[in-house]
């Protein structure tokens, strides 16, 4: 049994165990169109569930296990008309053979075989508005039903197994880290003041297409760290400031991967830039430590808050006690979201499922601020895969509106902060496998502390 084959049966058994063997209805991925159907994006990202199960890259497939724990695979028969405009097809019968399935059926054949069906369909919640129109005639029910109508079972034994990575998914993974330290070492190369941002974009695109592989999701290249997700290409980079790359690319089979440095743009680092920077790589690599089997990511998450609570209070733009500061929240004014993620096929495994990933079926975020955005809090498990990146901010918006308010004034130096406006952001990140005995950062080493950034950083 290929290894296609034993994750579908894995999955069977969860929901035999369940008392939920019924029919389970996986769906790939169409082309999204760019602006108009003919014209989609490129390149083609298959869904990662159904990459997972059945292994097929190409758009047009669907997979179902039934109730006796057999597969099917429905797909497109390629005509002539198809050979013409994209060149020699695979039939369907080969996609078959390499998706270990038992049964192939024409795609057309789906809608009328479902409706035959005496089973109940679980299925996962689809994400795009397409898919549930498609589900929604699969199935024969009004699209406004697809997305409540998924299945809180399937979700939970998915993200079960999914969530705990094989060696030969670390591997792949490492893989597309290797991918991404080398973007990262060209980049840190070629950086100097009066260098565009679209023109490290450019290398990172680049160093993608040579390998025949994609990003994982559109990179961060900004000066203004402090703007979380702060898109866009149009910087030319200055003299003084701190870039912030937040960047991974995906391997041939589509794990992802995902990296951030910040680094000074014209080689070294000024007193207060190296000030925050040892706070948030202090942060890092006490949660790295911290990370172990039975140990929740909230607690690896407030140990690092911790850290960052006791580095600013030494530098004087915290005040008080740092246990008392975490608390509170105050914290979060500097560092205003979760330490990690989930990584693997998704650059966000399986946020599509909801908090059901993060949090678990009981599982309830918090509704104070900065840590309401900790995607990850469940307790952690060997072979799970997740970021681990701290970073300190300074907000000009936030910054105002909280010394309006004097919100947690007894822990936040506000008389202090005017000399740090303009300062940006800094975040440092890897992704780390849960071992047994406690964590491994994943890839090559790609230069993270000061000595290392200095020693690459303008190098030719």
């Amino acid at each position: 049994m290929g290894i296609l084959a034993q994750r579908r049966s894995k999955l069977h058994n969860a929901l035999v165990e369940q008392k939920q063997a019924e029919l389970v209805l996986i769906p790939g991925a169409q082309p999204p169109p760019r602006n108009y159907a003919a014209n989609a994006y490129q390149p083609f990202r298959q869904s990662s569930h159904f990459l997972y199960y059945f292994g097929i890259t190409h758009p047009g497939f669907v997979g179902v296990i039934l109730p006796d724990g057999r597969s099917l695979l429905f797909g497109p028969q390629p005509t002539l008309d198809d050979v013409v405009w994209e060149g020699p097809l695979d039939a369907l019968d080969v996609w078959g053979e390499r998706a270990e399935v038992e049964e192939v059926r024409p795609i057309e054949t789906l809608t009328e075989w479902l409706h035959e069906q005496t089973s109940d369909c679980l299925y996962l919640p689809p994400y795009q508005g397409d898919q549930i129109l498609r589900m929604a005639r699969w199935l024969g029910r009004p699209a406004e039903e697809i997305q409540k109508g998924a299945s809180s079972t399937l979700c939970e034994v998915v993200n079960a197994q999914r969530a705990i990575k094989s060696s030969e998914e670390i591997e792949e993974i490492e893989r597309a880290l290797t991918i991404t330290a080398a973007s990262y070492d060209e980049l840190m190369r070629s950086l100097r003041p009066g260098v565009t941002s679209a023109s490290l974009m450019a290398r990172v695109m680049r160093r993608a297409y040579e390998e025949g592989v994609d990003i994982a999701y559109p990179p961060i290249i900004t000066s203004h760290g402090e703007i979380l997700h702060a898109h866009g290409y149009h910087e030319t980079l200055e003299d003084g400031r701190l870039l912030l790359v937040d960047m991974g690319l995906e391997g041939t089979t589509s794990y992802a991967s995902d990296i951030t440095r910040t680094m000074p743009i014209n080689g070294r680092f000024t007193q207060m830039q190296r000030d925050i920077y040892d706070v948030v790589l202090a942060s890092q690599l006490a949660a790295i430590d911290a990370i172990r089997p039975g140990v929740t990511y909230r607690e690896v998450h407030l140990l690092a808050s911790h850290t960052i609570a006791e580095g600013l209070t030494a530098l004087g733009l915290m005040k008080g006690e740092p246990k008392e500061a975490v608390e509170a929240g105050a914290h979060a004014m500097f560092f205003p979201h979760g330490l990690g993620h989930a990584l693997g096929l998704d650059v966000h495994d399986m946020e599509d499922l909801g908090d059901i990933v993060g949090y678990g079926g009981e599982g309830m975020r918090s509704k104070q601020f900065g840590l309401n955005f900790l995607r990850f809090a469940r307790e952690l498990e060997e072979g799970n895969v997740l970021t681990v990146e701290p970073g300190i901010y300074f907000i000009p918006a936030l910054i105002d509106q909280w010394q309006k308010e004097q919100r947690c004034s007894a822990w936040i130096a506000y008389d202090k902060l005017s000399a740090w406006r303009d300062f940006g952001g800094i975040r440092t990140e890897d992704d780390v496998l849960v071992t047994s005995a406690g964590s491994k950062v994943l890839g090559p080493a790609i230069p993270k502390t000061i000595e290392e950034l200095e020693a690459i950083l303008g190098k030719g």
